[in-house]
């Protein structure tokens, strides 16, 4: 996807096509790689890269890498791309700055998988002012620092100014290409891309809106209606708002040698709708108990134990629910919740061992 941004851009890239599934291989006709599609750095070092010389080592190729899992990712996608004559690697790329908030360009003449190696003086870095934006000043002084020859400079800073418009037009919070390769004719392409959007620009960015391959159907459903879910192997089902206090849960559990079914956030909302309408998503997993942990903020308790108490009755809730609420407006919740007769504590760990005693363990 990447790559696609590149060469809408402009920026040189090798050619090449997606493979899912074997019928997808087309008829060989020169020298490839074959690269899992997953998000990971390090993919050749981990057996994710493969080459073919042969139409018979291609189709091996894809064969062995769909369906493998490379550091527990598992690959539903390999990009099947023409073989570069690779005689110099370099490293390019334009990330957001938050210290100095404002674009920065690092760049080095020692690219490749080695890059966070490669000691300081070695690579060119400079602040480029969000109002000025870039000029070729800065390419030529990368240029000279790099020492590239005149041709292969010439190149490079053609694809700095492109890159520096794709950080831009696309919201990009990190566009990096590495490696930067010099081919044996001198011509200077974009072997590999890498982007990060910023996930408030997206609603501008529809084309990139993809199915996560690694989330499971409740998880993307849960997530299409706005929740932070993500399922996990136990039995106690989890609801929290704020997504540091929802991870302390879980490891409030675990160091009780009890099992949390999901991680759920509800975030800072105060509306008693969404927190019902969570519990949808909980039930699907099929917990044992559900433990719901609150600290009352934005988010006032009262609202939450109403929300708890509406999906009680609208969703016949046969399982335990015991529920940690501290905060705003506590009392009132504490008294909403004992009218329907669930378990309330004003302390997380109170709630921790109640849910682990429901649930049958210690």
């Amino acid at each position: 996807m990447g790559k696609e941004v590149f060469r809408r851009h402009g920026i040189p890239v090798p050619s090449g096509y997606v493979v899912e599934k074997e019928s997808d291989i087309r008829k060989y006709e020169m020298p490839v790689v074959v690269k899992s599609q997953i998000l990971l750095g390090g993919r050749g070092k981990s057996g994710g890269i493969k080459f073919a010389k042969s139409e018979q080592e291609l189709t091996a190729s894809v064969k062995q890498l769909l369906g493998s899992k490379i550091r527990d990712l598992a690959v539903t996608k390999v990009l099947v791309e023409e073989m570069i004559d690779i005689k110099k690697e370099m490293y390019v790329s334009i990330a957001l700055d938050r210290t100095n908030k404002a674009p920065i360009l690092i760049c080095t003449s020692e690219g490749g998988v080695e890059i966070e190696s490669v000691s300081h003086d070695k690579i060119f870095t400079r602040i480029i002012d969000p109002l000025l934006g870039y000029s070729q000043f800065i390419g030529r002084d990368a240029v000279n620092f790099m020492k590239l020859d005149p041709e292969v400079g010439k190149q490079f800073m053609a694809i700095l100014e492109k890159l520096y418009k794709i950080f831009n037009t696309e919201d990009c919070e990190l566009v990096e290409i590495n490696p930067l390769v010099v081919t044996g004719s001198g011509k200077v392409i974009a072997a590999d891309s890498k982007m990060v959007i910023d996930s408030d620009s997206l609603f501008r960015h529809r084309e990139f809106e993809v199915i996560d391959p690694e989330k499971t159907p409740l998880e993307l459903e849960a997530n299409s209606k706005g929740y932070s879910f993500i399922e996990l192997d136990g039995n106690i089902g989890v609801i929290a708002n704020g997504a540091g206090l929802t991870m302390a849960t879980l490891d409030a559990l675990t160091l009780h040698n009890a099992k949390p079914r999901n991680f759920l956030d509800l975030g800072g909302t105060d509306n008693s709708e969404t927190v019902s309408n969570s519990f949808e998503f909980v039930l699907k997993a099929k917990p044992k108990t559900i433990l719901v942990n609150i600290f009352g903020g934005i988010t006032k308790c009262d609202t939450v134990a109403t929300g708890i108490a509406l999906a009680k009755s609208r969703y016949g809730i046969k399982q335990p629910i015991v529920v940690r609420l501290s905060g705003i407006r506590e009392e009132e919740g504490r008294k909403i919740l004992k009218d329907a007769g669930i378990d309330s504590y004003p302390s997380m760990m109170e709630a921790v061992e109640g849910v682990v005693k429901a649930t049958g363990g210690n």
